[in-house]
């Protein structure tokens, strides 16, 4: 998917919660801007890695739905973190290897009030699109990853550019101003990208995890 058509779907999406809206007794519908850290990792067997701290930050919106349902949709920007264990050619330094990950994500989400305007619960897709596990310091380039012979630190940057997850959190605070905790597990491989390569390891397989805290203001 790429990046137009995220918006399209986002405007598509933002002009039919705002007519869902409009049929509510109660209506409302904020737009928000919303930025918190993220705790990212990735589960797998083939990899032994260490959870980073990153920041993302993007627009969100909240709406009215139905009944005690409320509808959030949104972009946001992320910057993640991870580190991947390896070691020199000669096995005299062994350490977590840092990369980085650049991409935007799609969220559809819905949220149950339990008080309204103050605490909800939330639970729904997201959809994001990423560049690479970008080798943070190319130093390490040529270090061997714990586990294998010969699978260097810079042949695993090529990861999956399109990945779905599911997203559970809660949310609490004011009308307009919300803290906000989240989990979202990858459902999609996120290493799959790998197996094309011709590599050591041609059967990767991995989950990402990640933990955001944010905040968000609402107009």
């Amino acid at each position: 998917m790429s990046l137009s058509k995220l918006l399209f779907a986002t405007i598509f999406l933002l002009s039919f919660q705002q007519t869902s809206a409009q049929r509510n007794y109660d209506s409302y519908n904020f737009l928000g801007i919303q930025a918190g850290i993220l705790l990212f990792d990735i589960h797998t067997n083939d990899l032994v890695t260490e959870q980073r701290e990153g920041f993302s930050a993007g627009f969100t919106t909240r709406g009215a739905f139905r009944n005690n349902f409320d509808l959030i949709y949104g972009i946001s920007f992320l910057n993640a973190a991870v580190g991947i264990e390896g070691n020199d050619l000669l096995n005299t330094d062994t350490q977590y290897i840092g990369y980085t990950i650049h991409g935007v994500t799609f969220k559809l989400i819905g949220s149950y009030n339990i008080i309204v305007n103050h605490l909800s619960l939330e639970l729904g897709p997201i959809f994001g699109l990423n560049g690479k596990m970008k080798l943070n310091n190319n130093r390490f380039e040529n270090y061997v990853l714990t586990g294998y012979n010969t699978l260097t630190a810079s042949e695993i940057q090529d990861i999956s550019k399109f990945n779905a997850l599911i997203a559970a959190g809660i949310t609490g605070g004011f009308k307009h101003f919300r803290l906000s905790a989240q989990y979202h597990y990858g459902l999609t491989n996120i290493l799959s990208a790998l197996n094309k390569r011709n590599l050591e390891n041609n059967s990767f397989k991995g989950n990402s995890s990640t933990v955001i805290l944010s905040g968000v203001i609402y107009f």
